[in-house]
């Protein structure tokens, strides 16, 4: 009786277990062809040529600094277009469109415009630049900008201790040759006043501190600040309120001394007026 309750049960569980090794089988297929078609992916990823940049994001950085602080206010005042040509024109920096869809939300919270993520600082989200949107570099030739730092002391800028330490004549006669130049191809002085304008305010703010002698600092122009129309507002009504003002206080003392006064003499006439 027990062989042929264990004959039944056998029949019984065969089909479901012939159909679960058949499930596991198809499912175990499907995975080795999908890991075939994956692989030749990923080997095709990896052997992907990627194009190396030899330029440095933070000396480009630098030197877009000092263009955007200590020259283009010069040249937007005189109205003066830069040729395309000028490697200090702004569409000549490598890394300007990634700069400006750069997000500080806080201290330690940066955000990327481009995909919206959120990294600690400002060097991951470098990284993150180079590793993810790398191909909206316009890395072209002449727009990396870290190679002008030399004429642009952008030491000054990053490391304002560097510009204390001693002088190599060599690097000064370099970086001023290389300063000339770009003055003399920015600002051709045979293409107007304004281009001759800028091009001794070019020689005076960065070429001339290239030099072991004393007494010659770069940026000597200094910062031409812009107003707003805002600010001119405010200060010509400051302008205009602040006599009224000291009128209105000169008028309330003058009521309060009178006042004073006053209030001694009713003072005064009570006491004489007392019986003695």
């Amino acid at each position: 009786m027990k062989r042929v309750s264990n004959l039944a049960a056998i029949m019984l569980f065969a089909p479901i277990a012939f159909q679960f090794m058949a499930r596991v089988s198809s499912v175990e297929s499907l995975n080795q062809g999908s890991d075939k078609v994956s692989a030749p992916r990923a080997a095709t990823e990896l052997n992907e040529p990627t194009h190396e940049i030899h330029c440095s994001r933070e000396r480009s950085r630098a030197a877009w600094k000092v263009i955007e602080e200590y020259l283009m206010p010069f040249v937007e005042r005189e109205r003066y277009e830069m040729s395309s040509s000028c490697r200090l024109h702004p569409d000549n920096y490598m890394y300007r469109d990634q700069e400006q869809h750069k997000t500080r939300m806080d201290f330690s919270d940066w955000r990327c415009g481009y995909c919206k993520k959120s990294f600690v600082s400002e060097k991951y989200l470098d990284q993150h630049f180079d590793n993810r949107h790398r191909n909206l570099l316009n890395s072209t030739h002449d727009k990396c900008l870290a190679g002008l730092c030399g004429a642009l002391h952008c030491d000054v800028v990053m490391n304002p201790k560097a510009a204390r330490s001693k002088c190599n004549p060599a690097a000064a006669a370099r970086n001023h040759h290389l300063c000339e130049s770009l003055a003399d191809s920015c600002f051709p002085v045979h293409q107007g006043a304004s281009a001759n304008r800028l091009h001794e305010l070019f020689m005076l703010q960065f070429c001339e501190a290239h030099t072991c002698s004393k007494g010659r600092k770069p940026f000597s122009r200094g910062v031409l600040k812009e107003y707003s129309v805002f600010y001119w507002s405010v200060s010509v009504l400051t302008l205009m309120l602040l006599p009224l003002f000291y009128i209105i206080v000169y008028l309330y003392q003058s009521e309060i001394r009178k006042n004073t006064q006053e209030l001694k003499r009713i003072t005064l006439r009570r006491r004489k007026s007392k019986p003695s």
